[in-house]
């Protein structure tokens, strides 16, 4: 068995819909699960629509029409003949979607979140499922929901691993083409649950541990693994060979192509990742394995934008030492803060943090009770992986503000604002 994974990105319109079909049947489809995305930018639209929900849902049922008319569409440039039943599915799943937000009396956002967005993965396996079937490939629905069991933790779920291993086993096992979706769960009490924007990386790396798989393949708009992001740098490089211990380090600090809880179930059982261009399905792209650390082995640049730098220090001068970090570092998880990066000395603390979930406030409200807090919102995180003295030259020629720099032997980092 081996896994594709297909991003939102590749099925944005019925051409990318057809290309999946196409890149199927150059590579061959025997014996594979496909992972795939939401369409485009639906779930954004779907954020959108929670965000409208909560602060007027009675504008709730007009906010859908965009979406559904957008899925509609692509059915329509698909199918020529033959598109009641997908499109009655598709009106079942809008009305599914509508009754819940009509029902719900749940204030909290994050639970309502999982519920609605997981919507755009139903809808583009459904579409591409009966797409497959029309094109007379033998496929299998599959209910992601059904296979990968997470805890109640709504929007970056943790998994329980021996149940999803087992539910994987007994319901995709036997099948020679099958289609599901990334980035969705459910929890002990079948409420749906998401694993993390950029999740679907994460869904495509479980199966593939479940099912033993011979390999997992990312399909993206890149040839491969670049040295850096081409909408950010110029001059960008295709990395041939990344060791497992590289490309854990490089989604760690933000690589976008590669999620970063992707590899380490890949890593246990030594399956190899690739990473290629849907657009060129037949070239070599990346391979993520053992071996080579780096080939060709050249600076990495990563950006991550739109960051918030916080300052701490001790209001009477007092050392900020291991029970002060313990306390800082529980109410970062509590309030759902993701560290980028930690700088201390003894009277202070900075820490670079993603306030994703829009928790910020609540966050320094509850420190300034205990430190002098200063905030940096809207900063960028650059990091460099095996910089040299050209790489590091690169932040000094952006012309901004370092507020903040940390080099190791192989990692510089510096927290710049524009």
């Amino acid at each position: 068995m081996k896994v594709f994974k297909f991003g939102g990105a590749s099925v944005k319109d019925a051409a990318g819909v057809k290309n999946l079909v196409s890149v199927l049947k150059k590579v061959g489809h025997e014996e594979t699960l496909v992972v795939v995305s939401a369409m485009g930018k639906s779930t954004n639209a779907l954020e959108e629509i929670i965000q409208q929900y909560f602060e007027d849902k009675s504008k709730t049922p007009a906010s859908l029409l965009p979406l559904k008319k957008y899925h509609l569409e692509i059915i329509n440039d698909l199918f020529q003949d033959e598109k009641a039943a997908i499109v009655s599915l598709i009106h079942e799943l809008f009305d599914e979607l509508q009754t819940f937000l009509k029902r719900n009396k749940s204030p909290d956002y994050s639970y309502v979140y999982d519920q609605v967005v997981s919507f755009g993965e139903l809808l583009s396996t459904k579409i591409i499922h009966c797409f497959l079937i029309h094109e007379g490939m033998d496929s299998f629905w599959l209910d992601a929901r059904n296979c990968i069991k997470t805890d109640d933790y709504y929007r970056a779920a943790n998994l329980n691993w021996e149940l999803t291993q087992t539910n994987i086993q007994t319901q995709a096992g036997n099948r020679s083409l099958l289609i599901t979706q990334g980035f969705i769960g459910s929890n002990s009490n079948n409420f749906t649950t998401t694993l993390g924007r950029e999740g679907s990386d994460y869904s495509a790396a479980i199966f593939g541990y479940a099912l033993n798989a011979s390999s997992v393949t990312i399909w993206k708009d890149v040839p491969g693994v670049l040295n850096a992001d081409p909408r950010e740098f110029q001059n960008t490089q295709l990395l041939h060979q990344i060791s497992y211990r590289e490309a854990i380090e490089l989604a760690f600090y933000g690589a976008s192509v590669i999620h970063p809880k992707t590899l380490q179930p890949l890593q246990r059982k030594e399956i190899p990742l690739f990473v290629k261009s849907f657009e060129n399905p037949l070239e070599a792209g990346t391979s993520v394995s053992k071996g080579k650390t780096l080939e060709p082995h050249i600076p990495c640049y990563i950006v991550k934008k739109d960051q918030v730098l916080i300052r701490l220090s001790s209001i009477d001068f007092s050392f900020i030492v291991e029970e002060n970090i313990s306390y800082i570092f529980g109410l970062l998880h509590e309030y759902q803060m993701p560290v980028e990066l930690i700088q201390n000395s003894a009277i202070s603390f900075s820490v670079c943090v993603n306030n994703k979930y829009n928790r910020l406030e609540e966050l320094v409200l509850v420190l300034r009770s205990r430190f002098n807090v200063e905030v940096t919102e809207g900063v960028d995180l650059f990091t460099i992986r095996h910089f040299d003295s050209k790489a590091s030259q690169f932040i000094n020629q952006k012309g901004k503000q370092i507020l903040l720099e940390q080099r190791t032997s192989e990692t510089a980092q510096f927290v710049i604002q524009y």
